[in-house]
């Protein structure tokens, strides 16, 4: 089993690239979607082995999203590159058994399948802790394993909706959900700090742990700052669409006829610099009206048409180029084309290709960024790929079984 002190993580001394500091880690993952395969994902980017767990029928339901990678899921090639695929049918005792001989040789194991699903396959919380006591235990729900919501089936929608997002997320007149999965991308990089919190314990310790990693709980934590305008001052932040809903001017306004610019007043020296500098209407600065944020978020309804009409005069490009002349924070409005073709991006090379079974595709690098480490060979799994490899490795260390 993984041992973070002989791990060939790098060295300060070392400024060769080395393999992952996780490398010697096994994780057994029994997953789908997007939570608990993006948590597993990250692992892998940090040199563990996972070993992701599918039916045989179909595997990860989110293998049938979409074809559009090359006949392959947009999800799950972003989510699931660098595993190894198992395919084992948990409906029978065999395959269950041979669960069980996976998880005897794991330093990890993540899960997020249904209220009560794992329980019923006989790898519950309690049983766990019994028979793998090193084992570090990740499972990630909607609500969390306990409370009058814990046998509720939740998706990334409903727990926007639950968490308060939506309430503060699109236009006054109607709630939006965020545009990518966010509920379980929060609920992932928690699972990944808990786990890795984990492993660093049980490597003084000896013990493993049990993580209860709840959607709600992690996107509760990041909905504090306007809940504290809820508990604080009586009431809560309006919808603003892709305004700041706390802070005035802070957003996105029109350039010209079809284009955005993007920018950020976090302080009253930039608040100034914005007037004098950008609006060229120095009698703004101490209109009582806007002379703090509180004022100006108060009185946006009278502000936000006069900063819009300035930059409906210019182009984009006219208008980052004053906001940066005056030290303003500013940027694009990007399409995801743009993103694709992202200059950032390209000089510091963050693109690269990964094997699939359909041929070789795009990939950004693991937002790790340690130094010193390469990113591990990756590849996305064809259902099953590697069942023959690992039974055979199952084999070999377990011969009875």
């Amino acid at each position: 089993m993984f041992d973070r002190s002989t791990s060939s993580g790098p060295r300060d001394d070392d400024s060769s690239v080395s393999a992952g500091p996780l490398t010697g880690l096994r994780v057994v993952s029994l997953e789908h979607a997007v939570a608990a395969p993006l948590c597993s994902r990250h692992l892998a980017d940090l040199g563990a082995d996972v070993i992701k767990v599918e039916r045989p029928d179909g595997g990860d339901l989110a293998r049938g999203y979409d074809t559009v990678v090359a006949g392959q899921s947009a999800y799950f090639v972003w989510a699931n590159r660098g595993k190894r695929s198992v395919a084992l049918d948990l409906k029978t005792d065999a395959g269950r058994r041979t669960l069980g001989n996976l998880l005897s040789a794991a330093d990890v194991f993540v899960h997020n399948l249904g209220p009560g699903a794992v329980d019923r396959l006989g790898y519950g919380r309690e049983v766990v802790r019994s028979r793998y006591p090193r084992l570090i235990n990740c499972a990630i729900s909607g609500y969390g394993v306990d409370g009058p919501y814990r046998d509720r089936k939740a998706f990334d929608l409903l727990i926007q909706g639950e968490a308060g997002l939506m309430s503060v997320t699109g236009s006054p007149d109607e709630p939006a959900k965020v545009g990518v999965s966010v509920a379980d991308m929060c609920a992932a990089v928690y699972a990944l700090s808990a786990v890795l919190a984990a492993v660093l314990r049980r490597g003084e310790t000896g013990e493993g742990a049990f993580i209860d990693i709840s959607m709600l709980d992690c996107l509760s934590e990041w909905m504090m700052a306007p809940t504290y305008h809820q508990l604080y001052a009586g009431r809560q932040p309006p919808r603003a669409g892709a305004r700041h809903n706390m802070m005035v001017p802070y957003g996105v306004y029109r350039v010209g006829s079809d284009a955005f610019v993007n920018f950020a007043v976090q302080t009253q020296q930039q608040w100034r610099r914005l007037c004098e500098q950008v609006l060229r209407s120095p009698e703004l600065i101490d209109d009582p009206r806007f002379t703090t944020n509180e004022a100006r978020v108060r009185n946006r309804a009278e502000l936000e048409p006069i900063i819009q009409r300035h930059f409906r005069a210019l182009t984009e490009e006219d208008a980052q180029e004053s906001l940066r002349a005056a030290g303003i924070p500013t940027g694009a409005v990007n399409d995801l084309k743009r993103l694709a073709e992202h200059p950032q991006h390209a000089a510091r090379a963050r693109w690269f290709e990964v094997d699939s079974p359909n041929g070789p595709v795009r990939a950004l690098r693991s937002p790790f960024n340690l130094d010193g480490v390469s990113d591990p060979a990756s590849a996305i799994p064809g259902l099953g790929e590697h069942t023959e490899e690992i039974l055979a490795d199952l084999r070999a260390t377990r011969p009875s079984g």
